[in-house]
């Protein structure tokens, strides 16, 4: 088994209330190892048993069948959070206000043609492999840009952590 840094997409928003006791408790069940949580925000971080992608999935049933609802499961390795945080390629005014969007895939080169089309203002993303980075001038919560029209474009589903979160899961994950 190899550490990995799970990360649920939109968990304790919008009525999905997934207490991280029973998130923890639910990978245990799963056969997973050193399991722990950070904050209240779909953050895991365990050793799987076998093959990764098979736990990501095998989560994502047991959450869908424990709370009533599906949520993307998307999983990194320590190195490859490494490489994400490295790869930001905008300067980090605030990392609060900088963001990494992990994805479920690398998007197709046409999805993201067709989501440069948004306009942004002074917010900015860019797609590096299979993460989108985002800087919003004024965090997330006033962006200028239709990031999730953009998110929408790209066509893979993914789950945004700010840079201090995946800072402090990478600190974690060691």
């Amino acid at each position: 088994m190899s550490s990995r840094i799970h990360l649920l997409r939109a968990v304790n928003v919008g009525g999905a209330t997934l207490p991280m006791a029973e998130l923890r408790a639910l990978a245990e069940s799963l056969g997973a190892a050193n399991v722990r949580t950070y904050i209240a925000s779909g953050n895991l971080l365990c050793d799987p048993p076998g093959d990764p992608a098979e736990f990501d999935r095998a989560l994502e049933r047991a959450v869908e069948d424990r709370f009533g609802f599906f949520r993307e499961v998307i999983s990194r390795s320590r190195d490859e959070l490494v490489a994400a945080r490295a790869a930001h390629p905008f300067e980090v005014l605030e990392p609060k206000y900088s963001y990494v969007t992990f994805l479920t895939d690398a998007p197709a080169p046409e999805n993201v043609a067709a989501a440069r089309r948004f306009a942004t203002g002074d917010d900015r993303w860019e797609v590096v492999g299979r993460e989108m980075h985002i800087r919003y001038i004024g965090g997330a919560g006033r962006p200028q840009m239709k990031d999730a029209s953009i998110g929408r474009a790209l066509g893979v589903p993914g789950t945004a952590r700010n840079l201090n979160s995946v800072d402090k899961l990478i600190e974690l994950s060691r």
